[in-house]
């Protein structure tokens, strides 16, 4: 059976993703055979795998630091928030229904039999699994039933290391108050603690560890400085999301949705030397760019409405209009066509008129579409670039003019095009690079600026590079012999 460590956080944001992602690069570089694995994950930013499943993107990232093909076993359950109290539950990669958070609290210890056979089936085939919690072990409201922290530790036996983040201040306090508020049984299990983005000189930062150690007795086991590495983000709480401001040559806007999902579409685009992403949320600060950007959202009908009444959707109008070009993704083409129509309730019923930039609508129906899709794009001036990507979505959508923006290679036309307005159904359309160069340059030369600016490169190259920076930039910070000293020991009971 494999080893295990988890990795716990005092909170939302503390860097426990990033640094399971970088103890999976580790050990994979010590020649184990690794994978990460989250029990519960609540985020918008998912994936298809090649069996059609789908899976929280933060363990897709893990998988590929562990040079694993991500697979669904490693996230088994995941929640897709369509509302403040209620989410879309996903079980193995496959949609469980609609629940509120009172109805999901009162079931959720059901599923610890998927959660099980999901953790062992990976643990069968591996010599290490890294274990992420969620939010913070100390959430005592939500801790009876718990299936994601120090409930799951309990259930697999895994050690833990306690991480809390400096750059929002507070971190003794947070290591601390965390470490208080759990019972015995669970604080023993926290084999070491570690202060994340740390900006500054270590040695300063010694009376404080060395309280912490007295007040918790539990030895810290690193400080990790705060990193630019560019590994994808989990969810709403990305500091990408904050960027207003850009010094790149082409000015490119995100509309930042209420619920934005898989905004890590455009990660490529940021990457780009040439090409400066920001996200917008405010009318008065979508000034001029050079492309506007209509993401995915889980909810495409409150969402449409929302950029209604905060005036960004007369703001599109006005820049379409001028010949600003517009792309809309998933949730964000739909908006584009002329009507959204949902007659089952998928999305709460009704019907709303859409921005009509594109001449094409939508109708939700139950059904999701979940699959991995290679395409090649039919829309001048991209036309060749070839992508790899996956669907997505809820509803259909039928074309009633324009042009096709791909053919999908089962020979099915996707998306819209008509004039500088462009919509396509998918994903990670910029992964290949391909689209991303003639994107890169086409906007330029509007511009009459020069074209000749590096190529994107491959993506999957650019990852590995990136991966092995925040592994290398870990190592150098943690205690790894002390790490593996808890694994070895908690593995033989």
């Amino acid at each position: 059976m494999a080893r295990c460590i988890m990795v716990q956080g005092t909170m939302s944001g503390a860097g426990k993703s990033l640094l399971v992602t970088a103890l999976c690069r580790i050990f994979r570089q010590d020649g184990l055979r690794v994978a990460p694995f989250k029990s519960q994950n609540m985020a918008l930013n998912s994936y298809i795998t090649r069996a059609g499943l789908e899976m929280g993107r933060a363990q897709v990232a893990q998988a590929e630091a562990a040079g694993k093909e991500p697979d669904v076993r490693m996230n088994p359950i995941l929640l897709k928030p369509s509302s403040d109290t209620g989410s879309q539950l996903i079980v193995n990669g496959q949609v469980r229904g609609q629940y509120s958070a009172r109805d999901y609290f009162a079931m959720k210890r059901s599923l610890i039999p998927d959660i099980l056979q999901a953790y062992h089936s990976l643990a069968a085939e591996n010599d290490v699994i890294v274990i992420e919690g969620a939010g913070s072990p100390a959430e005592i409201n939500l801790k009876a039933d718990d299936i994601v922290n120090m409930g799951l530790a309990e259930l697999v036996d895994a050690p833990v290391l306690l991480v809390g983040d400096i750059d929002r201040g507070g971190v003794f306090a947070q290591l601390y108050g965390t470490a208080a508020l759990l019972e015995e049984a669970e604080r023993a299990r926290i084999v070491g603690t570690v202060i994340n983005k740390f900006r500054g000189d270590v040695s300063l930062l010694e009376p404080g560890l060395q309280m912490l150690r007295e007040k918790t007795g539990i030895p810290v086991l690193g400080v990790v400085p705060y990193g630019r590495w560019d590994i994808d983000d989990e969810d709403s709480l990305a500091p990408r999301l904050n960027r207003e401001h850009t010094e790149c040559p082409v000015d490119v806007a995100v509309i930042r949705l209420p619920r934005i999902s898989n905004f890590t579409d455009f990660a490529p685009l940021e990457s780009h030397p040439a090409l400066g992403v920001r996200y917008v949320t405010d009318p008065a600060k979508l000034g001029n760019p050079d492309l506007v950007i209509l993401p995915g959202t889980k909810s495409t009908m409150q969402d449409l409405l929302w950029l209604r009444t905060s005036g960004l959707e007369a703001a599109i109008h006005k820049l379409a209009a001028g010949g600003t070009p517009v792309l809309g993704v998933c949730g964000g083409y739909q908006m584009l066509g002329s009507f959204l129509r949902d007659p089952e309730g998928v999305e709460g019923g009704g019907e709303l008129a859409g921005l009509g930039l594109l001449p094409c609508e939508t109708v939700f129906t139950p059904q999701k579409t979940r699959t991995r899709m290679q395409a090649e794009v039919l829309a001048s001036p991209f036309a060749g670039a070839r992508l790899d990507g996956y669907e997505i979505h809820m509803g259909q959508t039928r074309r009633s003019g324009g042009q096709p923006f791909c053919r999908l290679h089962t020979g099915v036309e996707d998306g819209t095009v008509q004039g500088n307005v462009f919509g396509t159904y998918l994903h990670g359309l910029f992964d290949t690079g391909s689209l991303t160069d003639r994107l890169a340059a086409w906007l330029l030369e509007r511009k009459g600026l020069a074209a000749d600016w590096a190529p994107a490169g491959d993506r999957a190259s650019y990852k590995e590079t990136q991966y092995d920076q925040l592994a290398a930039g870990v190592r150098a910070a943690l205690d790894m012999p002390a790490i593996y000293r808890a694994m070895e020991e908690y593995s033989h009971g």
